[in-house]
């Protein structure tokens, strides 16, 4: 059978579920879009019970024929990096046999042109928001064809070593040169790729200018520059992730912060977006504990050609009303003054308070369920009151200090480095879970990561006591909950540095 599920988000195929629609077994047909990437969607559906998954884009969202509406090809790894090679570089597959990442789905899953998906469907209508604008088409969910056909689903797919060529360019620091503030675009693009990869690259290349016309007439930075163009980033952002791979046992000690450029320049209006899987920056925080952060300029409605041969400059203008320099010039001068500011400040101006919040409302939560499953949140709320006391206190330090004190730069230990006499102080790498395998779940971070580790999947359990009481599992949620709660201990420990205020009863 065959079942539209709309956006392909966990509220659709509820909906779905609600009104008796099974997916179990059929190929579900999803529209780009909804806040879902193709992995997502993807996903999903697999966890749903489907047995394949077709995407197409719609002119609701798509505003063009719908005749010669077509999608570029998109990765369906739930992941970033070769996905046969999780966790490490891919170097040499002739030597080191492929391992399957576990963000690859296990059906099949094709993106198809607006005109494919308008073929008739028999079965429940549709809600009114889950229609689309395909002409000559009655929205219903499926499970079946009106004219009683079938489909087959098959792909051809072929596994090919491609040598991959990532570009470097770098500024020397003259007082801490082995620290390093690194800006990033992806290079490669299916398409035109004006959004996708044309745009970022610009603004890479003009900054590299920039900042080396800056030196050449005396500028002298105090930390190291490093400019990056990524290859293969449209196959999910492999050029950068392998970089990472190969370099991870370092980078933690070296990168003070990465600035992804990546589809910069959506709209007219400056936005700073979470980090999201399909992200350039991702990685970087989620994978490698870096910091990270992907500035944009967009709008509410979002760009609708993107991973379409319709990603053009031309297009691009039209959306801006002709603006496209103006606010490419925009957004290279905010990232500009910041990465000026982390390359020349003594004290790193990086803020490590925010974390103790979002823990404190996972505490809360968790104590309304406490007497229920006769838990004691305690240990929570010490560890979270462990790591907000240490990172207030260090943030203190950091914005009482004298800038023109030499001393100051032992501040920036604590933080980031390591000396001789200090332990290693890395704030989001040690948010990275040490329970976890990098090759089974690579994005370990338990803030901005995925997985059974990470604060989400906690409070997402949690919340099943509430919506669906037969689907909670105390003994893995007591899991779920010893693991994060060590984790950030850990953090705590680690801000302190210290090794014997590790309060611990018997």
């Amino acid at each position: 059978g065959v079942v539209y599920a709309n956006y392909g988000r966990p509220e659709d195929f509820n909906w779905l579920k609600s009104v008796g629609v099974s997916v179990t077994g059929s190929v579900v047909v999803m529209r780009v879009g909804g806040g879902v990437s193709f992995a997502e969607k993807v996903w999903l559906a697999e966890k749903n019970g489907a047995g394949g998954a077709l995407i197409y884009p719609d002119p609701a969202d798509l505003p063009q024929d719908p005749r010669r509406l077509g999608l570029s090809t998109h990765t369906v790894h739930l992941g970033s990096g070769d996905p046969f090679t999780p966790g490490f570089p891919s170097f040499n597959h002739t030597q080191f046999p492929p391992i399957r990442s576990s963000g690859l789905p296990l059906i099949p899953a094709l993106p198809i042109t607006a005109a494919a998906a308008s073929n008739q469907l028999s079965g429940p209508p549709c809600p009114p928001s889950w229609r689309g604008r395909l002409p000559y088409v009655r929205c219903v969910v499926g499970p079946e064809f009106s004219s009683g056909q079938r489909v087959k689903m098959s792909v051809h797919n072929v596994m090919t070593p491609v040598l991959l060529n990532n570009i470097f360019s770098s500024l020397e620091g003259r007082v801490e040169p082995d620290q390093y503030i690194i800006l990033g675009a992806q290079r490669d693009s299916l398409g035109p790729g004006a959004v996708k990869s044309g745009v970022g690259t610009a603004i890479l290349l003009e900054l590299a200018r920039t900042f080396s016309t800056m030196v050449k007439r005396g500028f002298s930075p105090r930390r190291s520059l490093l400019f990056v163009s990524w290859d293969a980033g449209e196959f999910g952002n492999v050029g950068a992730t392998e970089w990472l791979e190969g370099y991870l046992s370092m980078l933690h000690l070296k990168a003070v912060a990465y600035f992804s450029l990546d589809q910069a320049i959506m709209g007219k209006t400056c936005l700073m977006k979470p980090l999201y899987l399909n992200s350039g920056a991702y990685s970087f925080t989620a994978f490698a504990g870096v910091p990270a952060m992907e500035l944009r300029f967009s709008e509410e409605r979002a760009y609708p050609f993107i991973n379409t041969p319709l990603d053009s400059v031309s297009r691009l203008q039209e959306v801006l009303g002709g603006r496209l320099g103006v606010t490419g010039r925009s957004l290279g001068e905010l990232v500009g003054e910041m990465v000026l500011r982390l390359t020349y400040d003594p004290v790193l101006p990086l803020r490590i308070t925010s974390y103790g919040q979002s823990v404190l409302q996972f505490s809360a939560q968790l104590n309304q369920h406490a007497a229920e499953l006769g838990l004691s949140p305690r240990w929570v709320f010490s560890a979270r009151g462990d790591y907000s006391r240490a990172a207030e206190s260090l943030q203190r330090t950091i914005d009482d200090s004298d800038l023109h004190d030499p001393s100051t730069s032992r501040l920036n230990a604590r933080i980031m480095k390591v000396d001789e006499r200090r332990p290693v102080i890395i704030v989001e790498y040690y948010f990275l879970s040490q329970y976890v395998s990098a090759v089974e779940t690579p994005f370990r971070h338990v803030i901005h990561g995925r997985g059974n580790h990470t604060l989400s999947a906690l409070t997402e359990h949690l919340a099943l006591l509430t919506s669906d009481p037969g689907r909670f599992d105390e003994k893995r949620f007591r899991r779920q909950l010893a693991l994060f709660t060590w984790t950030l201990q850990g953090a705590a420990n680690a801000l302190n540095g210290d090794v014997w205020s590790i309060h611990n009863a018997h």
